[in-house]
């Protein structure tokens, strides 16, 4: 779709003729594969196992049954494949492009965060209300909040920017639970919009705010005064060389918006701007 990358670690877990299979899109034939196989068991009255891989606060602390904490999200109501379709569309689409960018990694790491934090809180919880999850919707809405953080400004459906389109889904849904008062719904949608978006910033991969840097720089480590021998001259570089430094970076402004860039390349743009002025004066 974008096909940007600023990770060496993006390449193809396997490929199947031509085609590589990435991360994303295993999960997808996964999630596929074991709503087909609950259909089946539903099917054929075998309702039960699924209800023994949903999540339940109740049968994690007094049962140690731990592994709801992760088989929640591979439980798919019949009922909903309609809409589990659109999901699993939507995961391929997106999924694709935040795992190109931030690499294979990283982005198992994103998944394995999304999965357990909204769980984890719900545990939590469960101390003092007994709480239930079973699906992914949240999951997944997740996955697209870090590509509307990695892309803002990248026009959608309707040329409506990625990061407004997030917006709306994420205010739609929360009016939608707070009408029917489904507190652990609303606490695991925040949970994982919260946890993708700081997943991403924290990465430097987001846009760039004022209040975050601020947080960064106060809890950050302190710079420690180091003394540097002293080195010898270089050649200044010349001016084809600086833009032969910056060009892909500015292909990358004009194509994604200055949002799209990494930390290291916003320092370095600044770096060879600063150079640029030098000279000119």
């Amino acid at each position: 779709m974008f096909g940007v990358t600023t990770s060496d670690d993006y390449r193809p877990v396997a490929w199947m003729g031509r085609y590589p299979v990435d991360v994303t899109t295993m999960l997808v034939v996964l999630h596929v594969a074991v709503a087909i196989l609950t259909a089946v068991l539903v099917a054929f009255g075998a309702s039960s196992v699924v209800a023994f891989l949903q999540f339940d606060s109740a049968e994690v602390w007094y049962g140690g049954q731990v592994w709801r904490l992760l088989t929640y999200a591979f439980v798919h109501a019949p009922s909903g494949l309609l809409w589990f379709a659109i999901e699993m569309y939507m995961l391929f689409v997106f999924g694709r492009e935040v795992e190109r960018f931030i690499g294979r990694r990283a982005y198992i790491v994103l998944y394995l965060v999304l999965l357990i934090a909204p769980t984890a809180v719900l545990t939590i919880w469960g101390l003092w209300q007994r709480s239930a999850l079973a699906g992914s919707p949240a999951l997944h809405f997740g996955i697209f909040v870090a590509f509307a953080t990695i892309y803002p400004r990248v026009e959608l459906f309707l040329r409506i920017m990625a990061k407004w389109i997030a917006l709306i889904l994420a205010g739609v849904y929360t009016f939608q639970l707070l009408a029917y008062h489904a507190w652990t719904d609303l606490v695991v949608v925040w949970t994982s919009i919260g946890a993708a978006f700081l997943f991403i910033e924290l990465r430097g991969a987001g846009p760039e705010l004022a209040w975050w840097s601020n947080v960064k720089a106060r809890f950050g480590p302190k710079p420690k005064i180091r003394v540097l021998q002293r080195t010898q001259m270089r050649r200044p570089a010349e001016p084809d060389d600086v833009y032969a430094s910056i060009d892909p970076i500015l292909d990358k402004i004009s194509k994604f918006g200055i949002g799209s860039l990494t930390a290291n390349e916003r320092r370095q743009l600044n770096r060879e701007r600063e150079r640029l002025l030098k000279k000119s004066e």
